[in-house]
């Protein structure tokens, strides 16, 4: 399916996973149950009305 880009509250680590797939929603690293996707690097510009 698609997977995204998810990266732990604990140890810091990013991992993609297919939430749709996943039965439990951890870290693959050290098992915590907080992620969270990053947000990307560059940020976007919006014109002003």
């Amino acid at each position: 399916m698609v997977e995204a880009l998810y990266k732990c509250a604990k140890c810091g680590k990013e991992f993609k996973m297919d939430l749709a797939i996943t039965r439990e929603i951890r870290c693959p690293y050290c098992g915590a149950k907080i992620i969270y996707k990053p947000r990307p690097k560059v940020a976007r510009r919006i014109k002003a009305i």
